[in-house]
């Protein structure tokens, strides 16, 4: 252990001395920075490591028959400096089986007999799984020869379950439309400040995964639809030939072109009509793989150019069932997305980094690798708001490798964010505002319940109450407190090396701080401990005016940005902008010299809501 803090005091002083010497560092980070694994500058160390799978998958599914039915062979390549003498699986479908640990009560249609091995094959040798295999979402597997570094070993699995007929994130959306997600078992993270990832899958929380491969066979009957994470491999041989042709327009096409009307499937037009389908998908370094399939949705497409220096485009898809009124608007308003999220003036400003993405009706609301499951919105401008959310979580977490299941706020509070900026574009800022507050910051500010007021390091996997607001609202409003802070230049310069360093990585809350200190060359560990390792609130109180001294009192805490306006003894008016770096010599109070004799002062925070609105004002 002595080794151990030499060497993150080592690594904390030889490059900026802010980056890691003053925040809070869990013992397991510690050891991280101990081993050269992450570096105090934000990078990731010179001892970086990280394991990956090549992924063969084959999945049956025949609705209204609920038995999915799948084997897959899992090649997993250790690059990690430890010989591994066990795997550990994950059997997320384990969630429906009744007496699972899970966050939240379930119907009785929500419940399964969950996920059953049906043979397992390590390194070729048949093994048989434990009596007690599949009572949870976790399963450990011993290695009959460890597998040492640089090394891979090869698992050959099959299995099935019952698709759930109520669900959250996955299940049957109706009778003959299914949506597959987590479905297939998957060999769970190990990384260099954990080891292997434990953290049972609760039903509320979200995921951790690796950056893998993936074949994806899927197996249906005629005239149903498939779509899935991933490129169609097999376009000709799966569509009817006038369907084909439609699908390979779209995707340079501006145009909404309808890949499949409901005139078409009941006419039988759009699939091959052989008993069974197989349609075959690849994606490369991703973290997960999704299917949607039906046989009476209907099926629109287009593109957008997502990187204007290579004119490279991605397709925008939707499935949906005819009847749905805003889903008509999934591909212009995904096209609007993609375009937007890409374009380098707006946020992130990075390029799309996939060749596809595909809304699919469900119920869910839940963001996918190349996919979003969306429930049907009456109003269309909601329906935009949830469309965005889902896609701005490309960025966050699935062109970064986050562990969403521990610390939630590195894609939720970013998707947040962004939901926010482009609303804005949208709908302007009056509006986008207006919903901002009213969705992501009313509930926490009007709710003194000790939970929401807990530190936003806290572990997400440890939260039941003040999950959400820890996730969501609170880290999007210190994002865009420090947004204001730095000015969006320097901001968007800190994002994008961040982003830059982490992409097909893992990265966890230290390296944000760190890399953003490092590119903006300046301590922001007094702002970074101000916002994620206090009990802070929003909560400001303008004291009495002292001729024309304005004392501002933080009560609640937190480092916001705000404007004060003023009247002067003269009559005029005028609105004087603070930002955050007002609190860093005196986070409690802070001392505004107004050029002149004031009258009264109003303190507006815009969607910095506060808690107590009434002491905002002098004379009160």
């Amino acid at each position: 252990m002595i080794r151990i803090l030499l060497a993150v005091l080592l690594l904390a002083g030889s490059l900026r001395p802010a980056a890691a010497q003053t925040l809070y560092m869990p013992r397991d980070i510690q050891r991280a920075y101990a081993n050269g694994t992450r570096s105090p500058d934000g990078r990731p160390g010179p001892k970086y490591w990280q394991n990956r799978a090549r992924y063969d998958i084959t999945v049956e599914a025949a609705p209204p028959a609920r038995d999915i039915r799948g084997r897959e062979t899992i090649t997993y390549f250790n690059n990690s400096p430890d010989t591994l003498r066990q795997v550990v699986l994950r059997l997320i479908m384990n969630i429906h089986r009744p007496g699972v640990s899970r966050d939240g009560d379930v119907s009785p249609n929500y419940l399964t007999t969950g996920l059953v091995i049906d043979s397992l094959q390590v390194a070729g040798q048949v093994r048989v799984m434990p009596p007690n295999q599949g009572l949870g979402t976790i399963q450990g597997v011993r290695l009959a020869r460890p597998l040492p570094p640089r090394d891979s070993v090869r698992f050959a699995i099959a299995w099935h379950y019952p698709i759930s007929v109520e669900s959250g994130r996955e299940g049957m959306i109706d009778p003959t439309t299914f949506f597959l997600a987590y479905f297939y078992p998957r060999i769970a993270v190990y990384d260099d400040y954990a080891g292997w990832d434990r953290t049972p899958f609760v039903d509320s929380k979200e995921f951790y995964n690796d950056f893998n491969d993936y074949t994806l066979r899927v197996k249906a009957p005629a005239n149903y639809i498939v779509w899935a994470t991933g490129t169609l491999q097999n376009p000709q041989q799966v569509l009817q030939p006038a369907a084909a042709k439609r699908l390979k327009q779209s995707m340079t096409s501006d145009k909404v072109i309808h890949v499949a009307t409901a005139a078409d499937l009941a006419k039988k037009s759009i699939t091959a009509q052989r008993p069974t389908n197989t349609w075959v998908w690849t994606a490369r370094d991703i973290s997960d793989v999704t299917v949607g399939l039906s046989d009476h949705y209907v099926w629109d497409a287009g593109s957008v150019i997502v990187d204007a220096a290579t004119k490279r485009r991605a397709s925008m898809q939707a499935a949906y069932a005819d009847s749905t009124v805003d889903f008509r608007q999934s591909v212009k308003n995904g096209q609007n997305a993609l375009g937007w999220f890409s374009n380098p003036s707006n946020w992130p400003g990075v390029a799309y980094p996939f060749p596809k993405m595909t809304a699919f009706q469900g119920f869910a609301d839940m963001e996918y690798p190349m996919m979003v499951n969306d429930s049907p919105q009456q109003d269309p401008k909601f329906a935009q708001f949830v469309q965005d959310h889902e896609i701005a979580h490309t960025w966050f977490p699935f062109y970064m490798g986050i562990n969403e299941s521990r610390y939630a706020f590195m894609d939720e509070g970013w998707a947040t964010t962004f939901e926010l900026l482009i609303g804005r574009t949208e709908n302007g800022v009056k509006e986008a505002d207006e919903l901002y507050k009213k969705f992501r910051v009313d509930r926490w500010i009007h709710d003194a319940a000790t939970a929401e007021d807990l530190p936003i390091i806290t572990p997400s996997s440890e939260l039941r109450a003040g999950y959400g607001n820890n996730s969501y609202g609170k880290p999007s409003l210190s994002y865009l407190a420090l947004k204001d802070m730095l000015g969006d230049a320097l901001f968007k310069k800190c994002l994008h090396t961040y982003m830059d360093r982490w992409h097909g990585k893992h990265p966890i809350p230290w390296d944000y701080f760190n890399s953003f200190s490092d590119t903006a060359g300046q301590n922001l560990n007094w702002f970074f401990n101000n916002w994620f390792f206090t009990n802070n609130y929003i909560d400001l109180v303008v004291a009495p005016v002292a001729g024309s001294t304005i004392t501002v009192d933080n009560i609640g805490g937190f480092a916001i940005p705000f404007d004060v306006a003023v009247v002067y003894a003269d009559g005029s008016q005028e609105t004087l902008h603070q930002s955050p770096a007002v609190w860093k010599a005196n986070p409690k109070q802070a001392v505004i010299t107004a050029p002149k004799p004031v009258k009264s002062v109003a303190l507006l925070g815009g969607i910095f809501m506060d808690a107590t609105e009434k002491d905002n004002v002098w004379p009160r």
